[in-house]
C-alpha cells in the first residue's frame, strides 16, 4: 500500500508540473542526464539520442524518465530522484519539445508594430550568427545558452552594458577564454567558450581547467550587427513576452 501511495503521489505531481519549474529541471538535467556519453547539454549531443525538437509528449518523457527504457543504459529515476526533482526535469525536457507541462503544445505570441519589428529581428536569419537567438531564446524561439533575462533592460545602453556575471574566464593548456559554465562535476567540466560566435561548447577534465571569477567579455560584443533602432525594438518584443 505504500508503494501504491508513493506512486499515486508521484503521477499527482507530474501531471501539475509547470513551466516555472523549467529553471531548476535544466540544472537537474545537466547534473544527471546532460553528460557528454549521455544526452549531452540541452538535449543535444552525445552518446545517447537526441531530446529536443522531437516532438516528444510530455506522457512519453514522463514516462522514459521514470521508468527508464529496460535493456539500455537509460535508468528508471523514480526510485533515486525525489517526485518534485523528477517533476522538474520532464518539465524541462518538455520544453525543449515546445511542450506545456499539461501536454498541449505551447503557443507562441503574436505582436504587431515595433514588438513585431523586434521579434523579427531577434531571430532574423540574414544576421547569421550574430542574431540574438545564437545565445537566447524567447517566446520559444533561439537555443538558451544564456539564462533568461530576470529583467528587461530600460533602454540601448543598459542591454549593451548588461551586466554578465556568470561569464567567468577559463584557462586551458595556456589559453584563456571567457566561458559560461554549464556543469561542474567530478569527471567533468562544461562550459560555453564564448570567444566565437557560435559559442563552443567544451567538455573536459576538471583537472585541465583554470577558472578566475572575472571577464572582460561584454554583452555589446554579441550586439555589433544591431543599430540603436533596432536594439530598440527588441526590447520592445521583450517587455511584451
Amino acid at each position: 500500500m505504500k508503494n501504491l501511495a508513493r506512486a499515486l503521489l508521484l503521477i499527482a505531481v507530474l501531471s501539475n508540473v509547470s513551466f516555472a519549474q523549467t529553471s531548476s529541471g535544466e540544472a537537474l538535467f545537466a547534473q544527471t542526464c546532460g553528460t557528454g556519453y549521455c544526452h549531452a547539454t540541452k538535449g543535444v549531443g552525445g552518446g545517447a539520442p537526441r531530446l529536443a525538437a522531437r516532438g516528444l509528449t510530455v506522457e512519453f518523457i514522463r514516462d522514459r524518465v521514470s521508468n527508464g527504457v529496460p535493456g539500455t543504459a537509460m535508468t528508471a529515476y523514480k526510485d533515486s530522484m525525489n517526485a518534485r526533482d523528477l517533476a522538474a526535469v520532464v518539465a524541462y525536457v518538455a520544453s525543449l519539445n515546445g511542450a506545456a507541462s499539461n501536454g498541449a503544445t505551447s503557443a507562441r505570441r503574436t505582436f504587431s508594430g515595433a514588438a513585431e519589428q523586434g521579434r523579427a529581428l531577434f531571430s532574423e536569419a540574414t544576421r547569421g550568427f550574430g542574431r540574438c537567438s545564437t545565445c537566447h531564446q524567447a517566446n520559444g524561439i533561439g537555443i538558451p545558452v544564456a539564462p533568461p533575462l530576470t529583467q528587461v533592460p530600460a533602454n540601448v545602453a543598459e542591454f549593451k552594458n548588461l551586466s554578465t556575471p556568470k561569464v567567468l574566464t577559463a584557462r586551458v593548456a595556456g589559453e584563456s577564454m571567457p566561458a559560461l559554465f554549464v556543469a561542474r562535476r567530478s569527471q567533468e567540466v562544461i562550459f560555453y567558450d564564448l570567444t566565437s560566435s557560435p559559442p563552443v561548447l567544451r567538455t573536459l577534465a576538471p583537472g585541465t581547467v583554470e577558472t578566475t571569477e572575472s571577464s572582460s567579455w561584454r554583452h555589446a560584443s554579441a550586439l555589433g550587427s544591431y543599430t540603436d533602432n533596432e536594439l530598440t525594438a527588441i526590447l520592445t518584443f521583450l517587455r511584451g513576452l
